[in-house]
């Protein structure tokens, strides 16, 4: 063999040993071609799936995200959002604002004034139910995200009311008569919503069916109690939205306890034909 020969066979030994498949055919554009967005870098592979540098072989996907990760535009892959379930957060919010709320409407301790419930109404059962109802949303689920916005824009409003700044008792300083019949059509109109609810909770648990039946029993006796004037109505329904607190709490608890985290676990009672997917 020639000095010539020997030379260009070296030459082409030492190109080829880094790279395997251009060992193969380093013409065939289906294994081995320059890729001119790393700078000719030479790739390999069916699809061209892998990159040489050297004597190392990458991914070419892996490759990208190491030195560019999502601020490739096309080449990194779409972020992956997983949530929680935010189910037990909003019947959380609910049930302490609820249970706060109906102590004053049963004149538990004598307290007649509902103003520490506001607290509560804006920021807790309100704000935090609101943004549970939206991830309820973003998770595709129609009834929590109806249900714990709905609810979380009830207590709002209830805040409102009782708040000087909105004007809305002050408004009625010279027809009380008409403030109270006003708080009874806004009470009557949650009522039909909760009823409403209710129906659809019919082939869910027991537990889950009977807080929203309460529930609306709880805002028809509010709305019978500003109607007609009668605090006695207002505090039975003040003792059965007690009772509506605690059901909210059970269920919150239901969604949160795992045998993971917890010794006691809840096994929710199907109603009939109840459906889970």
């Amino acid at each position: 063999m020639s000095s010539q020969s020997s030379e260009k066979h070296n030459h082409q030994h030492q190109e080829t040993a880094g790279h395997p498949t251009a060992a193969y055919n380093s013409q065939d554009p289906n294994v081995y071609h320059d890729d001119l967005e790393l700078q000719k870098v030479q790739t390999g592979g069916e699809n061209h799936e892998f990159i040489f540098i050297g004597r190392q072989k990458f991914l070419k996907d892996e490759l990208y995200g190491a030195f560019g990760g999502t601020l490739n535009p096309g080449l990194a892959p779409p972020a992956t959002h997983k949530f929680a379930n935010p189910a037990p957060l909003g019947l959380s919010a609910f049930a302490l604002t609820t249970f706060v709320l109906s102590m004053y409407n049963a004149r538990a301790m004598g307290v007649t004034v509902p103003n520490v419930v506001v607290s509560l109404a804006v920021f807790y059962g309100g704000f935090v139910q609101m943004v549970a109802g939206v991830w309820e949303i973003a998770l595709e689920n129609t009834f929590g995200g109806t249900a714990l916005t709905s609810y979380g824009g009830f207590w709002m409003s209830f805040a409102a009311i009782h708040i000087p700044w909105f004007g809305i008792g002050a408004a009625y300083e010279e027809a009380p008569d008409q403030l109270a019949n006003a708080i009874g059509f806004y009470l009557l109109g949650w009522t039909i919503f909760t009823v409403g609810l209710t129906v659809c909770t019919m082939k869910s648990t027991l537990a889950f069916f009977s807080l929203f039946f309460l529930l609306s029993i709880t805002f028809l006796l509010l709305t019978i109690g500003e109607f007609t004037g009668r605090t006695g109505v207002t505090r039975a329904a003040g003792v059965l939205g007690v009772i509506v607190a605690f059901m909210a709490w059970y269920n919150a608890f239901a969604g949160v306890a795992t045998r993971e985290n917890s010794y006691i676990t809840v096994r929710p009672l199907p109603l009939p034909k109840a459906k889970f997917f």
